[in-house]
């Protein structure tokens, strides 16, 4: 389960503040990188909300919103992330990092130090320790795995209202069956990512 071991040896223990960030939405086929950051204070993180921190995608999506809400009231946090167009135009690892430094610079107080999940550093206004599996290890990148699921899962909803066949409200644009046989009889839409198979092999745009 994730503690304070990392927030604490990068600086929390001396007063500074540290975030942890993360992302969701590397592998789909459509909808946006998101990327969330978060600035926790264990003076005011209820030991019950703190003993349910865990990685996102070990949480039902009723736990992952209520935990998400219940972040909001104590957490300093910000959502931010980068568009298909800018994943075709990029790549996925360079958006990603994108999405990762407007979350980081998105912060209502300025970290001394972020703590990343996964192996590669993005750029970031403030020095940065990666962390892998880090949202299993540290609560603040939990925290913003939880954060940014849900952000994420609501966007994928609120396109699914426009781009009504692919089932995004229940696939949040991965490649599921359903998904990918709506874009081989559908073509894609200009939320699906060009560059990836097999929307690459679809480019037939609807609206």
């Amino acid at each position: 389960m994730p503690d304070w071991t990392y927030e604490m040896a990068a600086g929390l223990a001396k007063g500074q503040l540290v975030c942890g960030v993360d992302e969701v939405g590397r592998g789909p086929l459509a909808g946006p990188v998101i990327a969330c950051a978060v600035i926790l204070d264990p003076a005011r993180l209820p030991k019950a909300l703190e003993k349910r921190l865990d990685d996102s995608k070990k949480l039902s999506a009723g736990a992952r919103e209520d935990i998400a809400a219940a972040l909001q009231e104590v957490a300093i946090f910000a959502v931010a992330g980068a568009s298909p167009a800018e994943i075709d135009a990029v790549n996925i690892l360079k958006a990603t990092h994108l999405a990762m430094r407007r979350a980081v610079e998105g912060l209502a107080l300025a970290p001394a130090h972020a703590l990343i999940d996964g192996n590669r550093p993005p750029a970031l206004p403030c020095p940065g320790t990666c962390i892998v599996k880090g949202d299993q290890k540290s609560l603040s990148i939990a925290a913003a795995s939880i954060l940014a699921k849900v952000e994420r899962d609501k966007i994928m909803s609120q396109l699914a209202s426009v781009h009504t066949v692919y089932g995004w409200e229940r696939n949040a644009g991965y490649p599921t069956p359903e998904h990918l046989a709506a874009i081989r009889a559908h073509g894609i839409t200009p939320q699906h990512r060009r560059t990836f198979r097999p929307v690459s092999e679809n480019i037939l745009i609807t609206s």
